[in-house]
């Protein structure tokens, strides 16, 4: 029976939500084993005059425990 684990990450972006949210998987894959999904949670940006500089997603991954 596998166990599974879910954390949550955020990505930053300064082109789209999307990028954001694969910054946050490339990240995530450099350090959890055994991904198996993702939802996005979030989706807020920072503005500074006026405009958009980072568009920034939050992930709630999900990743099988080991043992």
């Amino acid at each position: 029976m596998a166990v599974a684990r879910v954390t949550e990450v955020v990505g930053g972006s300064e082109k789209s939500w999307e990028d954001a949210v694969n910054n946050a998987l490339e990240r995530a894959n450099k350090t959890l084993r055994g991904l198996t999904g993702l939802e996005v949670t979030k989706m807020n940006a920072h503005i500074e005059n006026g405009k958009i500089t980072e568009y920034r997603a939050h992930i709630r991954i999900t990743f099988i425990l080991e043992g």
